[in-house]
């Protein structure tokens, strides 16, 4: 990592958004290995919009995510829009290509399977937006 947080004693902190459990588990297995603190795991946008609304603005103990598109049906996007008005970072994780929504052209979309360099590389990308 090459971001200000990148010692131990402050790694960065990630919250993921994934509703498949095996892809969750290599997500976080990844982020781990690269240093970084799981700050939140959900299987579901409405867990992941309660825990940034029950957080403080911007939440403290979150410096990034990594958002699935498709959550069991449901679009990701209400995350997306909370984390951007918050000025955290994201990046999307989707096994569609494209993404399916206007105004997110700026954001790294990773197609799944996830290449682990290229989430490591979004992750940094991370602490350089700060």
């Amino acid at each position: 990592m090459t971001a200000a947080r990148t010692s131990p004693q402050n790694p960065p902190r990630i919250m993921i958004v994934e509703d498949e459990a095996l892809v969750a588990l290599m997500v976080e297995d990844l982020l781990t290995e690269f240093g970084c603190e799981i700050s939140g795991s959900f299987g579901a946008v409405d867990d992941a919009l309660a825990y940034l609304k029950d957080a403080a603005t911007p939440p403290p103990a979150l410096d990034g995510a990594v958002l699935d598109v498709n959550i069991g049906g449901t679009m990701v996007f209400p995350v997306a829009e909370r984390l951007r008005a918050a000025g955290i970072p994201f990046v999307f994780a989707t096994g569609y290509g494209a993404l399916p929504r206007k105004g997110f052209e700026d954001v790294v979309v990773l197609n799944k399977p996830i290449n682990p360099v290229l989430l490591r590389d979004a992750i940094e990308g991370f602490g350089k937006a700060a």
